[in-house]
């Protein structure tokens, strides 16, 4: 059987063997799917392909302990929502460092996903993604796993390790949200 028919569990069986063909096999396989999660959160962009890379590094420094539980799409978007939390994190503190101590009025603004002024952005897409930055990364990364990368409310809880009614709470309230951002942006047009 080729590499590109093999079975997940095949091919990560190769991997631990140290077959790097199989390996590359897996993430030409869940590549979009980590992007797709990556992106969602933190916009497209070098941070974004930083953390796509790194969520491959991270599953093949765990292969051996990969028993298999989820499937491995599951498990590759755990790690990617993950590592892009922590991204996101980082972020905030980056702006918080630099933030003036003696403006107490207001703190600093949330930058845009793509670095650039929000009102700048060109079509639905960036101006989607533009008001996902705008949500609370746990607002956010419901959205993004429920409504961009598919997942039911189950797996979503899963994913998050939270309870199905708060995926369906901060669902609710992130939906409210975004369309209050999304007429903003367009009555801004």
């Amino acid at each position: 059987m080729s590499e590109r028919g093999a079975t997940d569990t095949a091919l990560i069986d190769r991997a631990r063997e140290g077959d790097e063909t199989a390996f590359r096999v897996l993430v030409e396989r869940y590549e979009s799917q980590v992007a797709a999660t990556v992106v969602g959160m933190l916009g497209p962009g070098d941070e974004a392909d930083d953390v796509g890379q790194e969520t491959f590094v991270r599953f093949y420094r765990a292969l051996a302990k990969f028993r298999g539980d989820a499937a491995l799409g599951t498990y590759l978007t755990r790690i990617a929502m993950n590592l892009s939390l922590n991204a996101i994190k980082r972020r905030q503190k980056q702006r918080w460092r630099f933030w003036s101590r003696d403006d107490e009025e207001k703190a600093p603004p949330e930058s845009s996903v793509d670095g650039r002024d929000e009102q700048a952005a060109e079509g639905r897409s960036e101006a989607v993604h533009a008001a996902l930055a705008r949500l609370k990364p746990d607002f956010r990364a419901v959205v993004v796993l429920r409504m961009l990368d598919g997942y039911s409310t189950k797996e979503t809880a899963a994913l998050l390790k939270i309870a199905e009614g708060t995926v369906l709470s901060r669902l609710s309230r992130a939906m409210k949200q975004l369309e209050t951002i999304l007429k903003n942006e367009v009555d801004l047009l």
